[in-house]
């Protein structure tokens, strides 16, 4: 059964940084696009960061470029999702997502992690 285990979640200070990771299992994700939604309350979910297999083509929604930085450890079948310069704006709950080719909907997502949550304080 394939498994997307979320952590590094928590409370940080507007400014401050935390490094998100996400480690799956249960088959082979070669050629797969891995990436981070997130959704607050009574938003719907957005699309954070994506990156292909090889690494070659990332995608980051305007809001956090600049400050965010995916990237993965195809050995160990794992994301991360580096993020720095925290703002209050980024406080929501973080989704592990693995998609097959390259898409921003969350419709298209074949496998999702439990979630984790960030919050950022003023």
């Amino acid at each position: 059964q394939v498994q997307l285990v979320e952590s590094g979640g928590g409370l940080v200070q507007a400014g401050g940084s935390l490094r998100l990771s996400c480690a799956a299992s249960g088959r082979t994700f070669r050629g797969y696009t891995m990436g981070w939604f997130r959704q607050a309350p009574g938003k719907a979910r957005e699309c954070v960061a994506q990156i292909t297999w090889s690494g070659g083509i990332t995608y980051y929604t305007d809001s956090v470029k600049g400050r965010f930085t995916i990237s993965r450890d195809n050995a160990k079948n794992t994301v991360y999702l580096q993020m720095t310069r925290l703002k209050p704006e980024d406080t929501a709950v973080y989704y592990c997502a693995v998609t097959r080719g390259v898409g921003h909907n969350p419709d298209l997502v074949d496998y999702w992690g439990q979630g984790t949550q960030v919050t950022v304080s003023s």
